[in-house]
């Protein structure tokens, strides 16, 4: 039998680290915006490569409200992405991808046949959006919703800090029956491998553990992130949800995820990419993927390293898998974060963790 490569995880004496702002722009190549809309209790967050960036998508609620995800589909013509967008506003929301893609295309950014002065080009600009038309703030907005303001407004503003908790896409979220969030982490592999998150948490599903104040993702914190509190510490029913919303409707809980990393990956592995880190909103959310949810995860790769394995070979498939799994673990990290330091806004009435 032939000796497999030994490049499944790190040795114990060779673990990483979280990136130096433990947020998605750890990344290389990759900047974030968001924009407030407190009157209305929503907003949109950006995130930003700096050159179009190839990208997936895996969509598994039963309830998502998304624009050009298609696009990311394998064997259609575009392959890149020029940014991705979370928003609130549910179908409103998704206005929030024409506001990025008007200051792209302003800039010259997006896909073009034969570039000309004459035509402007086509900004790639998935977006999806989740549901917080019923958490507050005034959404009396008739013909003219926020959104495509908001979403030029973000992007343009992209940055590589960006605070967490109550702002962006998180601001009108609700976790369960607490205050959700945008939330951020990173991680840093001991070969130099990065990988980031973003997340805007609108669950159905409960973040915390049934009669306690830890978080689901515990046992998968880094130092003191979300309270260094550790894991469950007691033994939960299987039919004890907790926290979970009460009276759940269609389409009305979304958790909505971005994943990044620096090493070059087509495509197809990016897809499986997505697909790895939906195991981290099942190891922060229970339960998720419902048939109220949206829950959407994109994954993208900013190329700023080459790695040696050829596609396709056992080398490189172990190396896709290394980084879907350490993504799983950044965002069920993220996931707990955004909601560890939601806050609650004026009009709203979800309780925020930190009064549990």
């Amino acid at each position: 039998m032939v000796r497999p490569p030994r490049i499944f995880a790190a040795s114990p004496s060779r673990h990483g680290t979280v990136g130096p702002r433990n947020l998605i722009t750890d990344v290389p190549g990759l900047q974030v915006g968001y924009a407030d809309a407190p009157s209305n209790c929503t907003g949109v967050s950006v995130i930003l490569p700096r050159a179009p960036a190839a990208a997936a998508v895996d969509i598994r609620g039963g309830g998502p409200a998304t624009r050009e995800t298609d696009t990311l589909t394998l064997g259609n013509m575009v392959h890149t992405v020029d940014a991705i967008v979370l928003s609130g506003g549910s179908v409103y929301g998704l206005a929030s991808g024409d506001g990025a893609a008007a200051w792209l295309g302003a800039r010259g950014r997006g896909f073009a046949f034969r570039p000309s002065p004459t035509t402007p080009p086509a900004p790639i600009v998935p977006t999806a959006a989740l549901y917080d038309l019923a958490t507050g703030g005034d959404k009396n907005w008739g013909a003219n919703p926020p959104y495509q303001a908001l979403g030029m407004t973000a992007i343009a503003r992209a940055s590589d800090s960006f605070p967490l908790g109550t702002h962006g896409a998180g601001y009108g979220a609700t976790a369960g029956a607490l205050k959700g969030g945008i939330g951020s982490a990173s991680y840093m592999t001991h070969d130099g491998i990065t990988v980031g998150a973003i997340v805007a948490c609108n669950s159905l599903g409960s973040v915390v553990v049934p009669g306690e104040r830890r978080f689901w993702a515990g046992e998968f914190e880094i130092g003191d992130e979300f309270g260094g509190l550790g894991p469950a510490k007691s033994a939960t029913s299987p039919e004890d949800w907790g926290l979970a919303k009460l009276n759940p409707q269609p389409r009305t809980n979304t958790t909505l995820a971005c994943i990044a990393t620096d090493i070059t990956l087509t495509n197809d592995e990016l897809k499986r990419v997505a697909i790895l880190a939906q195991d981290g909103m099942a190891r922060a959310i229970r339960p998720v993927h419902a048939p109220f949810d949206g829950d959407v995860v994109f994954a993208l790769s900013t190329a700023q390293q080459n790695p040696t394995p050829a596609p396709g070979s056992l080398e490189r498939n172990i190396l896709v898998t290394r980084i879907g799994a350490l993504a799983a673990d950044v965002l069920a990290r993220a996931i707990a974060r955004g909601v560890y330091l939601a806050t609650c806004p004026p009009g709203m009435t979800a309780q925020p963790w930190s009064q549990l």
